[in-house]
């Protein structure tokens, strides 16, 4: 029994997959079926459930998924402080990202990460916010990309950047004869809003109480591009961050106002469990980032929609 053999079994278990769990150690999904028997057969007992689709753990292969996880963080935070001597700038970093942050930023990143350190890699999955959550505190994850960061006992946050919120509508609507718009010239309009659950849901629904508008929802999504879609097509108005309409109001798809007095804002973040010690390639990786959040500053300028 190995290390790669703990790694495959929980990346499987995780997955609840076991050609997700190959792919995700780059090997065949039947060197993951073969760690699986050999730590079975190590403790002679069935540690997965086969007969229920999909498989479940049994009671000892909750024991030892809870148990090689405490593992292997120890191993990898031992591995992190010998490369750390050598600053060694290699092996994988998993990330866990927001569908809104990592469909506009996480292409650009990883791509640039890997043209310099080309012995890294970055392992990226999109998840919804609790997830994100849930796979850092459980250790799934190095870093946990979120809207809304919050840190709390187990988990500490690195600011990223916040992100103007705009008022995004079709090109047709009235709204448009204006550069900018307070909250109260919203006051009536049909609205496209995210899920109850999300937490920029409660962040809009909040600001616009303060500033007493009623809105007729029309819609939901869980998601911006969706949202953008229902937009497109004369559904209602919504409220979304800016960088993520940019392409949209380029292509003279959709308008996007900005919205003044008071100015909204998303942050952005990235958040990982306390005390943890990142590898050198962790470090470099989200330096990266807010390295290339500064470029994306200085592109945009004052980041409003209107800007030259």
């Amino acid at each position: 029994m190995n290390i790669e053999t703990l790694r495959i079994f929980c990346d499987v278990i995780q997955h609840q997959s076991f050609s997700r769990g190959a792919n995700a150690n780059e090997v065949s999904q039947s060197a993951a079926t073969q760690s699986v028997h050999r730590l079975e057969k190590y403790f002679g007992i069935e540690l997965v459930d086969r007969s229920i689709r999909p498989f479940v753990l049994t009671p000892e292969g909750q024991a030892c998924y809870e148990g090689f996880r405490e593992v292997l963080e120890l191993y990898d935070s031992v591995e992190a402080r010998v490369r750390s001597l050598r600053m060694e700038i290699s092996g994988s970093v998993r990330v866990a990202a927001i569908y809104s942050v990592g469909l506009h930023d996480m292409s650009r990143a990883m791509q640039e990460f890997m043209r310099q350190y080309p012995k890294a890699k970055i392992r990226l999955e999109y998840l919804r916010p609790t997830k994100v959550y849930d796979a850092v505190q459980n250790s799934e994850v190095d870093l946990g990309i979120i809207s809304y960061p919050q840190s709390s006992a187990d988990l500490n946050v690195i600011p990223l950047r916040s992100e103007k919120m705009v008022v995004v509508c079709h090109l047709t609507h009235p709204l448009t004869r204006h550069h900018t718009v307070t909250a109260e010239q919203l006051q009536g309009e049909d609205f496209v809003a995210f899920d109850r659950d999300l937490h920029i849901r409660k962040e809009i629904d909040r600001y616009l109480r303060q500033h007493a508008v009623n809105l007729r929802v029309a819609m939901e999504f869980d998601n911006i591009e969706t949202i953008k879609q229902a937009v497109q097509i004369g559904t209602g108005i919504s409220i979304l961050p800016e960088p993520t309409v940019r392409a949209e109001t380029k292509a003279g798809t959709l308008m996007a106002l900005r919205l003044v007095e008071p100015e909204m804002y998303r942050p952005i973040g990235i958040i990982h469990r306390q005390r943890k010690v990142f590898t050198p390639t962790a470090a470099k990786f989200i330096e990266m980032l807010q390295q290339l959040q500064d470029q994306g500053e200085e592109e945009v300028g004052c980041a409003k929609p209107n800007c030259p």
